[in-house]
């Protein structure tokens, strides 16, 4: 009886100094590492919103770039960090979801190393192709695809990324048959793809409205569950006769697995709350992303979600990292 309650005691005392650290903190700069070099979508995201909670604390949001191996070498800093959520990360589809079946050896596990915080934003993929390609919709895509199989050659920005998964996910789903052109980096590839050299390429938005604009483009459908509020006109490849697709670049926070839950949920309300502010929102949208807030148990049910889906598009492939 004395063991029980002597441990009973010993866990309200630790759960009440987890809430005291949650309610006193931060209480030094907090580190938000980024696993891409500054000025890609990942460092201007973790930017915008580290500045607004740097604000609203009074205290210092540090972006630390730490960029190679797709985002591994950043996580692994944090998955071995200390569990006083001061250090961040500011994963994303890669780094959580599909690199553990794209690399052969990981210096971390998506699930066992990391608490979810918060998924932040999205970013909604078009589906373009070349303005010379006889297909005004995904139903006659799929229809010239199966009329000439292998004629049509897809661009990605590199084996493994997530233009070419999106597009081998296409190519289990609708049964086609397509030819993967991988380059180094996105801009190559749509500068072929404008060019003709490839006809078609899952593209992230804000990379290719300008073009869809000048007519240089034509677009089909966005990759995301629902029409996106950045291209309300375009439809989801789901109407479009592809139904459960789905192939977006997403964004959320993560922190080392120990971190005690009543400080994980101060940060999850934390960054929910300056998500809703309208200047901080407006800017993302007119980066091509769209906020996604939830709890942490949201977010964690939705890295489960992913993993799988693309650890089996990834085996199907054979697609491995460059």
């Amino acid at each position: 009886m004395k063991r029980i309650f002597s441990a009973l005691i010993c866990s309200v005392g630790v759960a009440c100094a987890a809430g005291a650290l949650a309610q006193g903190w931060p209480e030094k700069p907090v580190r938000f590492v980024v696993g891409f070099t500054p000025g890609g979508p990942s460092d201007i995201l973790a930017r915008a919103l580290g500045q607004k909670l740097a604000d609203s604390w009074g205290q210092q949001v540090v972006i630390e770039n730490r960029p190679g191996a797709g985002g591994n070498i950043a996580a692994e800093l944090v998955a071995k960090s200390p569990p006083d959520g001061t250090i961040w990360l500011l994963g994303n589809n890669s780094i959580l979801a599909t690199n553990q079946s794209l690399y052969g050896k990981l210096g971390y596990d998506p699930v066992r190393d990391f608490a979810p915080v918060a998924l932040v934003a999205i970013q909604p993929n078009i589906l373009v192709v070349n303005p010379n390609v006889p297909a005004g919709s995904v139903r006659e895509l799929i229809a010239l695809a199966k009329a000439r199989p292998g004629a049509l050659n897809y661009a990605s920005s590199g084996s493994g990324a997530a233009a070419h998964l999106a597009g081998e996910l296409f190519k289990a789903m609708t049964g086609v048959q397509m030819v993967h052109i991988p380059y180094k980096g996105a801009q190559p590839a749509l500068t072929d793809v404008i060019a003709g050299q490839a006809q078609l390429m899952f593209a992230t938005s804000a990379s290719v409205i300008p073009y869809i604009k000048a007519g240089r483009l034509r677009a089909l459908a966005v990759t995301t569950a629902r029409r996106s509020a950045t291209v309300p006109e375009l439809p989801t490849l789901s109407e479009s006769g592809v139904p459960g697709f789905e192939a977006i670049t997403w964004h959320g926070v993560v922190v080392a697995a120990a971190t005690p839950w009543p400080l994980i949920e101060r940060l999850n309300a934390d960054i929910v709350r300056v998500l809703r502010m309208r200047d901080l929102r407006e800017r993302l949208e007119s980066l091509g992303a769209e906020l996604a807030t939830g709890t942490p148990q949201d977010f964690a049910e939705y890295i489960a979600r992913e993993i799988p889906k693309w650890a089996k598009v990834v085996k199907d492939s054979g697609a491995r990292a460059e």
